[in-house]
């Protein structure tokens, strides 16, 4: 989240003191992120880091991160493009419709042990 717009937060609900709370979107464990106006006028956050949200406010979109992963990582929501084989060449899943994402969801993969032999395959 950028801070300009944690300071717009902080105008808008007229608190000096705002706590967020949700899960590490690495880790998963539970995060409290606390943002508060020092009396300089500057920010301090402790306790994690929030994604940015956009223009418009919306708990539900928030992502957070705990200050361990936070460390190790400091990127949110990398993008990570899935290929696999539609129609007899690779496509990234991203672009398929509908239908074929929906019937993708569904797949299972098929293991075979290495004990296991298969008829007709030498």
């Amino acid at each position: 989240m950028k801070l300009e717009q944690l300071l717009n937060l902080h105008e808008r609900n007229e608190a000096r003191e705002l706590e967020f709370a949700g899960t590490c979107c690495d880790c998963g464990e539970p995060v409290q992120v606390i943002s508060s106006v020092q009396d300089d006028g500057n920010l301090a956050v402790s306790g994690g880091a929030i994604k940015d949200f956009g223009e418009k406010f919306r708990p539900e979109d928030m992502t957070f991160k705990c200050d361990p992963c936070f460390g190790k990582n400091p990127l949110f929501g990398r993008r990570c493009e899935v290929y696999s084989r539609v129609s007899g060449y690779l496509r990234p899943t991203s672009q398929w419709n509908k239908g074929k994402q929906a019937e993708f969801a569904i797949r299972k993969p098929f293991k075979i042990s290495a004990r296991e032999e298969i008829p007709g395959v030498v």
